[in-house]
Protein backbone atom coordinates (compact mmCIF):
# COMPACT_ATOMS: atom_id res chain seq x y z
CA UNK A 1 0.00 0.00 0.00
CA UNK A 2 1.21 3.45 -0.68
CA UNK A 3 2.48 5.62 2.49
CA UNK A 4 1.39 9.03 1.82
CA UNK A 5 2.44 12.21 4.24
CA UNK A 6 0.76 15.49 3.83
CA UNK A 7 2.98 18.40 5.25
CA UNK A 8 0.15 20.90 5.38
CA UNK A 9 -3.03 23.22 6.73
CA UNK A 10 -5.47 21.89 8.66
CA UNK A 11 -8.87 24.68 8.19
CA UNK A 12 -12.62 24.57 10.00
CA UNK A 13 -14.11 25.74 6.33
CA UNK A 14 -17.33 27.59 7.54
CA UNK A 15 -19.43 27.65 4.21
CA UNK A 16 -22.34 29.96 3.29
CA UNK A 17 -24.02 28.77 0.24
CA UNK A 18 -25.63 31.12 -1.54
CA UNK A 19 -27.58 31.98 -4.83
CA UNK A 20 -25.01 34.42 -6.00
CA UNK A 21 -21.81 35.55 -4.41
CA UNK A 22 -22.02 39.21 -3.18
CA UNK A 23 -20.54 42.24 -4.54
CA UNK A 24 -17.76 44.32 -3.05
CA UNK A 25 -20.22 46.40 -0.30
CA UNK A 26 -23.76 44.23 -0.87
CA UNK A 27 -25.32 41.91 1.50
CA UNK A 28 -27.05 38.89 -0.19
CA UNK A 29 -29.32 36.19 2.08
CA UNK A 30 -27.43 32.72 1.85
CA UNK A 31 -29.63 29.60 2.15
CA UNK A 32 -27.90 27.16 3.87
CA UNK A 33 -24.48 27.79 6.04
CA UNK A 34 -22.05 24.55 7.40
CA UNK A 35 -18.88 23.86 9.42
CA UNK A 36 -16.61 21.54 7.81
CA UNK A 37 -13.41 20.21 8.33
CA UNK A 38 -10.68 21.36 5.68
CA UNK A 39 -7.45 23.01 4.73
CA UNK A 40 -5.56 21.86 1.79
CA UNK A 41 -2.92 19.60 3.59
CA UNK A 42 -6.20 17.99 5.66
CA UNK A 43 -8.03 17.80 2.82
CA UNK A 44 -5.27 15.84 0.64
CA UNK A 45 -4.58 13.65 3.41
CA UNK A 46 -8.18 12.56 3.48
CA UNK A 47 -8.39 12.14 -0.01
CA UNK A 48 -5.13 9.97 -0.81
CA UNK A 49 -6.79 8.01 2.46
CA UNK A 50 -10.36 7.51 1.37
CA UNK A 51 -8.42 6.57 -1.83
CA UNK A 52 -6.56 3.36 -0.62
CA UNK A 53 -3.11 4.86 0.79
CA UNK A 54 -1.64 4.96 4.22
CA UNK A 55 -1.76 8.51 5.01
CA UNK A 56 -0.12 10.79 8.33
CA UNK A 57 -0.31 14.41 8.79
CA UNK A 58 1.97 16.58 9.91
CA UNK A 59 0.97 20.17 10.96
CA UNK A 60 -1.31 21.75 13.53
CA UNK A 61 -4.81 22.73 14.96
CA UNK A 62 -5.43 24.98 17.70
CA UNK A 63 -7.03 23.98 21.45
CA UNK A 64 -10.47 25.07 20.71
CA UNK A 65 -13.34 23.20 20.00
CA UNK A 66 -12.49 23.39 16.15
CA UNK A 67 -9.09 21.47 16.78
CA UNK A 68 -10.43 18.92 18.44
CA UNK A 69 -12.66 18.48 15.33
CA UNK A 70 -10.25 18.99 12.74
CA UNK A 71 -8.62 16.17 14.77
CA UNK A 72 -11.34 13.81 14.99
CA UNK A 73 -12.15 14.16 11.37
CA UNK A 74 -8.72 12.90 10.07
CA UNK A 75 -8.50 10.05 12.04
CA UNK A 76 -11.88 9.36 11.34
CA UNK A 77 -10.95 9.15 7.77
CA UNK A 78 -8.04 6.76 8.97
CA UNK A 79 -5.57 9.55 8.81
CA UNK A 80 -2.93 9.05 11.54
CA UNK A 81 -2.47 12.25 13.61
CA UNK A 82 0.50 11.24 15.97
CA UNK A 83 2.41 14.25 14.55
CA UNK A 84 -0.54 16.67 14.21
CA UNK A 85 0.43 19.58 17.05
CA UNK A 86 -1.97 21.45 19.14
CA UNK A 87 -1.12 25.23 19.79
CA UNK A 88 -2.54 27.34 22.07
CA UNK A 89 -5.28 29.77 20.46
CA UNK A 90 -7.61 29.07 17.27
CA UNK A 91 -7.26 27.04 14.77
CA UNK A 92 -7.42 27.59 11.01
CA UNK A 93 -10.30 28.83 9.41
CA UNK A 94 -11.21 29.01 6.16
CA UNK A 95 -14.04 31.26 4.77
CA UNK A 96 -16.23 29.96 2.03
CA UNK A 97 -19.11 31.44 -0.07
CA UNK A 98 -20.40 28.87 -2.75
CA UNK A 99 -22.84 29.92 -5.20
CA UNK A 100 -25.60 28.04 -7.29
CA UNK A 101 -23.50 27.55 -9.90
CA UNK A 102 -20.57 25.50 -7.92
CA UNK A 103 -17.90 28.64 -7.49
CA UNK A 104 -16.91 29.49 -4.80
CA UNK A 105 -14.88 32.17 -2.65
CA UNK A 106 -12.44 31.72 0.30
CA UNK A 107 -10.87 33.86 2.37
CA UNK A 108 -7.96 31.81 4.57
CA UNK A 109 -7.14 32.85 8.28
CA UNK A 110 -4.08 30.74 9.14
CA UNK A 111 -4.36 30.20 12.97
CA UNK A 112 -2.38 27.34 14.36
CA UNK A 113 -1.32 26.66 10.84
CA UNK A 114 1.08 29.74 11.08
CA UNK A 115 2.77 27.85 13.88
CA UNK A 116 4.32 25.78 11.75
CA UNK A 117 7.39 27.58 11.25
CA UNK A 118 10.12 24.31 11.22
CA UNK A 119 10.36 20.48 10.95
CA UNK A 120 11.44 18.06 14.53
CA UNK A 121 13.11 15.66 14.37
CA UNK A 122 9.79 13.17 14.56
CA UNK A 123 8.86 15.01 11.59
CA UNK A 124 11.67 13.96 9.21
CA UNK A 125 12.14 10.84 10.34
CA UNK A 126 8.45 10.42 8.99
CA UNK A 127 9.14 11.81 5.81
CA UNK A 128 11.58 9.45 5.59
CA UNK A 129 9.29 6.61 5.31
CA UNK A 130 6.80 8.00 2.97
CA UNK A 131 6.68 6.68 -0.59
CA UNK A 132 5.62 10.58 -1.38
CA UNK A 133 5.64 13.76 0.68
CA UNK A 134 2.20 16.17 -0.10
CA UNK A 135 3.00 20.06 0.19
CA UNK A 136 0.78 23.36 -0.09
CA UNK A 137 1.13 26.52 0.89
CA UNK A 138 -1.23 27.60 3.63
CA UNK A 139 1.43 26.81 6.05
CA UNK A 140 4.44 29.23 6.21
CA UNK A 141 6.85 28.97 3.42
CA UNK A 142 9.91 28.02 5.09
CA UNK A 143 8.90 25.11 6.49
CA UNK A 144 6.81 24.18 3.03
CA UNK A 145 10.81 24.67 1.72
CA UNK A 146 11.88 22.89 4.51
CA UNK A 147 10.19 19.74 4.27
CA UNK A 148 10.75 19.59 0.15
CA UNK A 149 14.48 19.45 0.86
CA UNK A 150 14.20 17.05 3.81
CA UNK A 151 12.22 15.25 1.12
CA UNK A 152 14.63 15.05 -1.34
CA UNK A 153 17.52 14.54 0.92
CA UNK A 154 15.75 11.30 2.00
CA UNK A 155 14.68 9.68 -1.35
CA UNK A 156 11.13 10.41 -0.94
CA UNK A 157 8.71 12.10 -3.79
CA UNK A 158 7.68 16.07 -3.44
CA UNK A 159 4.71 16.78 -4.89
CA UNK A 160 3.66 20.44 -4.59
CA UNK A 161 0.78 22.27 -4.88
CA UNK A 162 1.00 26.11 -5.09
CA UNK A 163 -1.99 27.32 -3.89
CA UNK A 164 -2.32 29.62 -2.31
CA UNK A 165 -0.35 31.12 -5.15
CA UNK A 166 2.36 32.92 -5.00
CA UNK A 167 6.45 33.38 -5.83
CA UNK A 168 8.52 30.61 -5.02
CA UNK A 169 12.03 30.94 -3.33
CA UNK A 170 14.19 28.90 -6.37
CA UNK A 171 14.84 25.88 -3.50
CA UNK A 172 11.59 24.80 -2.98
CA UNK A 173 10.89 24.21 -6.57
CA UNK A 174 14.47 23.07 -6.79
CA UNK A 175 13.40 20.08 -4.32
CA UNK A 176 9.79 19.22 -6.00
CA UNK A 177 9.47 16.47 -8.35
CA UNK A 178 5.86 17.39 -9.66
CA UNK A 179 4.21 20.52 -9.35
CA UNK A 180 0.54 20.81 -9.55
CA UNK A 181 -1.25 24.03 -10.03
CA UNK A 182 -4.34 25.00 -11.65
CA UNK A 183 -4.39 26.94 -14.56
CA UNK A 184 -4.70 30.19 -13.03
CA UNK A 185 -1.73 29.40 -10.50
CA UNK A 186 0.76 28.46 -13.65
CA UNK A 187 -0.65 32.00 -14.61
CA UNK A 188 0.23 33.26 -11.60
CA UNK A 189 3.05 31.68 -11.52
CA UNK A 190 4.84 31.86 -15.16
CA UNK A 191 2.79 35.42 -16.32
CA UNK A 192 1.85 33.05 -18.82
CA UNK A 193 -1.91 32.60 -19.95
CA UNK A 194 -1.97 29.53 -22.24
CA UNK A 195 -1.64 25.80 -19.58
CA UNK A 196 0.80 24.49 -22.46
CA UNK A 197 3.14 27.39 -22.63
CA UNK A 198 3.04 27.62 -18.46
CA UNK A 199 3.85 24.19 -18.11
CA UNK A 200 6.85 24.72 -20.72
CA UNK A 201 7.73 27.45 -18.31
CA UNK A 202 7.39 25.80 -15.15
CA UNK A 203 9.78 22.79 -16.65
CA UNK A 204 12.78 25.12 -16.38
CA UNK A 205 12.45 24.63 -12.52
CA UNK A 206 10.60 21.03 -11.91
CA UNK A 207 10.73 18.03 -13.71
CA UNK A 208 7.39 17.05 -14.03
CA UNK A 209 4.10 19.23 -14.28
CA UNK A 210 0.37 18.71 -13.86
CA UNK A 211 -1.92 21.25 -14.86
CA UNK A 212 -5.30 20.93 -13.83
CA UNK A 213 -8.17 22.60 -15.95
CA UNK A 214 -11.34 22.25 -14.13
CA UNK A 215 -13.70 20.85 -16.80
CA UNK A 216 -11.43 20.99 -19.49
CA UNK A 217 -9.42 17.83 -17.21
CA UNK A 218 -5.96 17.70 -16.80
CA UNK A 219 -2.68 18.55 -18.37
CA UNK A 220 0.85 16.57 -18.31
CA UNK A 221 4.51 17.59 -19.27
CA UNK A 222 7.75 16.19 -17.97
CA UNK A 223 10.68 17.18 -19.49
CA UNK A 224 12.20 15.83 -23.09
CA UNK A 225 8.45 14.11 -23.06
CA UNK A 226 5.33 15.29 -25.25
CA UNK A 227 2.19 16.52 -23.42
CA UNK A 228 -0.74 14.15 -22.04
CA UNK A 229 -3.74 15.56 -21.63
CA UNK A 230 -6.89 14.14 -20.02
CA UNK A 231 -10.83 15.75 -19.85
CA UNK A 232 -12.44 15.45 -17.11
CA UNK A 233 -16.09 13.19 -17.09
CA UNK A 234 -18.82 15.69 -17.63
CA UNK A 235 -20.76 16.55 -14.35
CA UNK A 236 -22.54 19.03 -13.08
CA UNK A 237 -20.59 20.88 -10.50
CA UNK A 238 -22.23 21.89 -7.02
CA UNK A 239 -19.42 22.49 -4.86
CA UNK A 240 -15.74 22.94 -6.31
CA UNK A 241 -14.31 23.52 -3.02
CA UNK A 242 -11.88 20.38 -2.80
CA UNK A 243 -11.96 19.70 -6.55
CA UNK A 244 -8.04 20.44 -6.69
CA UNK A 245 -7.35 18.16 -3.14
CA UNK A 246 -9.29 15.19 -4.48
CA UNK A 247 -7.40 15.52 -7.34
CA UNK A 248 -3.87 15.66 -5.83
CA UNK A 249 -4.65 13.00 -3.51
CA UNK A 250 -5.78 10.24 -5.91
CA UNK A 251 -3.12 11.73 -8.16
CA UNK A 252 -0.80 10.43 -5.70
CA UNK A 253 -2.01 7.45 -4.58
CA UNK A 254 -2.50 6.18 -8.12
CA UNK A 255 1.26 7.44 -9.41
CA UNK A 256 2.48 5.32 -6.40
CA UNK A 257 0.78 2.81 -7.28
CA UNK A 258 2.86 2.38 -10.73
CA UNK A 259 -0.34 3.79 -12.96
CA UNK A 260 0.64 5.05 -16.52
CA UNK A 261 0.20 8.52 -16.34
CA UNK A 262 -2.37 8.89 -18.33
CA UNK A 263 -4.47 6.07 -16.34
CA UNK A 264 -3.29 8.25 -13.13
CA UNK A 265 -4.62 11.33 -14.58
CA UNK A 266 -7.99 9.72 -15.00
CA UNK A 267 -8.56 8.09 -12.25
CA UNK A 268 -7.92 11.36 -10.38
CA UNK A 269 -10.09 13.29 -12.68
CA UNK A 270 -12.83 10.51 -11.81
CA UNK A 271 -12.35 11.32 -8.19
CA UNK A 272 -12.27 14.92 -8.62
CA UNK A 273 -15.49 14.47 -10.74
CA UNK A 274 -17.28 13.24 -8.03
CA UNK A 275 -16.34 14.91 -5.05
CA UNK A 276 -17.90 18.50 -6.98
CA UNK A 277 -21.48 16.40 -7.19
CA UNK A 278 -21.48 16.97 -3.39
CA UNK A 279 -21.13 19.97 -0.99
CA UNK A 280 -18.21 20.39 1.29
CA UNK A 281 -14.14 19.74 1.32
CA UNK A 282 -13.48 16.63 2.96
CA UNK A 283 -17.03 15.64 3.09
CA UNK A 284 -17.22 15.16 -0.38
CA UNK A 285 -14.17 13.18 -0.93
CA UNK A 286 -15.24 9.96 -2.54
CA UNK A 287 -14.08 6.58 -1.55
CA UNK A 288 -11.87 3.95 -3.37
CA UNK A 289 -14.81 1.53 -4.17
CA UNK A 290 -16.31 4.34 -5.45
CA UNK A 291 -13.99 5.83 -8.01
CA UNK A 292 -13.03 2.54 -8.95
CA UNK A 293 -16.70 1.90 -10.29
CA UNK A 294 -17.18 5.35 -11.68
CA UNK A 295 -13.62 4.98 -13.60
CA UNK A 296 -15.06 1.22 -14.44
CA UNK A 297 -17.96 2.96 -16.11
CA UNK A 298 -16.16 5.74 -17.85
CA UNK A 299 -13.07 2.89 -19.66
CA UNK A 300 -15.33 0.10 -19.68
CA UNK A 301 -13.52 -1.65 -17.33
CA UNK A 302 -14.10 -4.76 -14.73
CA UNK A 303 -13.41 -3.09 -11.14
CA UNK A 304 -10.47 -4.74 -9.65
CA UNK A 305 -10.70 -5.96 -6.15
CA UNK A 306 -8.99 -4.34 -3.37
Amino acid sequence: MTGIVVLGSTNMDLVAFVPRAPARGETVTGREFRTIPGGKGANQAVAAARAGAEVAMIGAVGDDDFGLRLRAALEGAGVETDLLRTSEGPSGTAHIVVDDEGGNAIVVVPGANGTVTSLTHGDEALIGTADALLLQLELPLSVVAEGAATARRLGVRTVLTPAPAQPLPAGLLAATDLLVPNEHEAAALTGIADPHAAAAALLRDVPEVVITLGAAGSLYLARGGEPVTVPAPPVRAVDTTAAGDTFVGALAVALGEGRPVPEALAWASTAAALSVQRTGASSSMPYRSEIDTAHASLTGREVDAV
